[in-house]
C-alpha cells in the first residue's frame, strides 16, 4: 500500500513541476492555490503560509524560486526529483520507519571523504591533519550509497581532502546512482570546462565552493591567486546553468567580510543559490585557536545572517546558530554522519573519534555502535539551541561520551586526545554562554523566527 501511495505522490509532484516549467511566474501562484484547496486541514500549514506569502509579496524567497528556472532544465528536473521527492519525501519516510524499527539514528545525509589528498593546505583546515595517502575505493563508495538507500538516505556530500582530485570516480558514482543527489565541498580550483560538461551529463552533482571572503581575506588563508580561480569556476558554472553554492568558514578574522551585504550581493550575482556558514572549529593538535570568534563577533554573525534572509535571494544556513530549526545537534546520524577516507565512521565531520570502520561493519551496525548510540541517547545536548554542539558549547558532553564508549582518535598523523580538544573549547563555551542565554531568552519571547515555544 505504501508503495502505491509513494507512486501517486511521485506522479502528482512531477506533474506539478512539469506544469510550472511552461511559465513559472504565471503558474507557481496557480499551483499554490490548488495545493491550498486540496490540502487537509493543518497539513504543513505554516510552511504553506510562508510559501504563499513569498509568492504574494514576490519577496526574496520567491525570487530564489525563479532563479532555479535559470538552470539547465535537465539538471533542474533531476534536482527536484532527487532532492524533493527521493531525499525529502520518500527518503524521510523510510528513515523514520527504519529509526523506529532499529532504535537508532538514521541520517538524512551521509558525508564521506573520497580522498584525504588535497592540492592546497589552508590555514586552520582540519582535513590536512588526516594525511594525504588515504582513499575510499569506488566499490566502497558504491556500497555506502547502496546501504544508505536501503535506510532511506538519498543525499551524499563529499568532503576531504579535495574531492575533485577523484573527479572521474565521483562522476561514475553519479551515473551509478541517478536517483541520488551528490554535493561536494570543493576549493573550486579543479573545476574546468570538461567537468562542467560532465555535470551537465549526469545532472545530479552540485559543488559548494569554499570562499572565505573577498580576495585579500580569502587568499590570506587559502593562498595567493585562489580567489581568482574560484571566480573563474563560478563564471563557468553560471554560464552553463549549473547549480552551485558557497561554503564559508567564519573566524575572528573574516567574520565581518563574509557576512557583509557586499559579500551576499557578490555571490548572488555570481550565480550561487545557497551559502553555508560554518563556525571555525579548533580541531587538531596544531589548531589555531586564535581564529575562534569572540562572543561579540558570533552574535554579530547571528544577527547579520538573519537580516539578509529577509532580503536576499539566496538560501543561507548558519550551522552553529541555526540549530533551533533542526532541534539541536544534527550529528551522530540524527541528520548526518561522516565517513573518512580510511573508512572510519565518525559522528561528525569535526569529531574525529570512532568505534568502527565501514570496511569491517555495515552502515546500520555503525549507527548502533557505542559512540553513535551515545549521541542518540543524549541529543539534544542543551535546551538552548544556540549551544547545540557537544564539542564547542558543551565540551563536558563530548569528553564523557568518548571516554565512556572507548572511541579512539581517527587522526592518524597526530592523534588528539579528547581532553586536549575539549580543553581548548571549554573557555570558549564559558565565554559564549551568557550571550547565548540572552539571545535565546529573547528569541523565545517572540515569534519573528517562527520558532515554536
Amino acid at each position: 500500500m505504501s508503495s502505491i501511495k509513494d507512486g501517486i505522490q511521485n506522479f502528482a509532484l512531477n506533474q506539478a513541476l512539469n506544469y510550472i516549467e511552461g511559465n513559472p511566474q504565471e503558474n507557481i501562484p496557480k499551483l499554490m492555490a490548488l495545493v491550498d484547496r486540496l490540502s487537509p486541514d493543518g497539513w504543513y500549514e505554516s510552511q504553506r503560509g510562508a510559501v504563499r506569502r513569498a509568492i504574494e509579496e514576490k519577496n526574496n524567497w520567491y525570487q530564489l524560486i525563479l532563479r532555479l528556472y535559470q538552470l539547465d532544465p535537465g539538471v533542474r528536473k533531476a534536482f527536484f526529483q532527487n532532492f524533493l521527492i527521493n531525499a525529502s519525501l520518500k527518503g524521510s519516510a523510510t528513515q523514520d520507519a527504519t529509526q523506529a524499527r532499529e532504535g537508532c539514528n538514521v541520517p538524512w545525509a551521509i558525508l564521506l571523504d573520497p580522498t584525504s589528498a588535497c592540492n592546497m593546505h589552508c590555514t586552520g583546515c582540519w582535513a590536512a591533519e588526516y594525511g594525504n595517502q588515504l582513499n575510499l575505493s569506488l566499490e566502497t563508495i558504491d556500497s555506502i550509497v547502496h546501504q544508505g538507500k536501503e535506510l532511506g538516505t538519498y543525499m551524499y556530500i563529499y568532503t576531504g581532502g579535495e574531492p575533485l582530485v577523484r573527479k572521474a570516480d565521483l562522476i561514475r558514482i553519479c551515473e551509478m546512482h541517478p536517483d541520488c543527489e551528490f554535493l561536494a565541498f570543493t576549493n573550486g580550483t579543479l573545476i574546468d570546462e570538461a567537468f562542467c560538461q560532465d555535470m551537465l551529463r549526469v545532472k545530479n552533482f552540485v559543488p559548494a565552493l569554499s570562499l572565505e571572503g573577498f580576495e585579500e581575506a580569502n587568499d590570506s588563508r587559502r593562498g595567493q591567486g585562489v580567489y581568482q580561480k574560484v571566480k573563474h569556476a563560478m563564471d563557468l558554472l553560471k554560464s552553463h546553468g549549473l547549480p552551485f553554492g558557497i561554503s564559508t568558514c567564519y573566524t575572528s578574522r573574516n567574520y565581518a567580510d563574509i557576512t557583509s551585504e557586499a559579500f551576499f550581493d557578490y555571490i548572488i550575482d555570481s550565480g550561487a543559490l545557497f551559502v553555508w556558514f560554518f563556525h571555525y572549529m579548533p580541531v587538531g593538535n596544531a589548531a589555531a585557536t586564535e581564529l575562534l570568534p569572540t562572543p561579540q563577533q558570533r552574535e554579530e554573525v547571528y544577527h547579520r545572517i538573519r537580516e539578509f534572509r529577509k532580503t536576499k535571494a539566496i538560501f543561507s544556513m548558519d550551522f552553529q546558530n541555526d540549530a533551533e530549526y533542526v532541534g539541536g545537534c544534527i550529528a551522530g546520524g540524527r541528520r548526518y554522519l561522516h565517513i573518512n577516507a580510511k573508512g572510519d565512521v565518525e559522528p561528525c565531520v569535526f569529531i574525529h573519534y570512532s568505534n568502527c570502520n565501514i570496511h569491517d561493519t555495515t552502515l546500520l551496525d555503525a549507527l548502533k555502535s557505542p559512540i553513535f548510540m551515545a549521541y542518540h541517547n543524549n541529543q539534544p545536548f542543551n535546551n538552548n539551541m544556540l549551544r547545540p554542539c557537544p564539542m564547542l558549547e558543551n565540551p563536558e558532553a563530548l569528553r564523557a561520551m568518548v571516554k565512556e564508549t572507548g572511541a579512539v582518535s581517527t587522526d592518524y598523523q597526530s592523534p588528539e586526545s579528547v581532553d586536549h580538544l575539549c580543553d581548548k573549547t571549554t573557555p570558549y563555551a564559558e565565554n559564549w554562554k551568557p550571550t547565548a542565554d540572552s539571545l535565546w531568552t529573547g528569541c523565545a519571547s517572540c515569534s519573528a523566527c517562527g520558532k515554536e515555544e
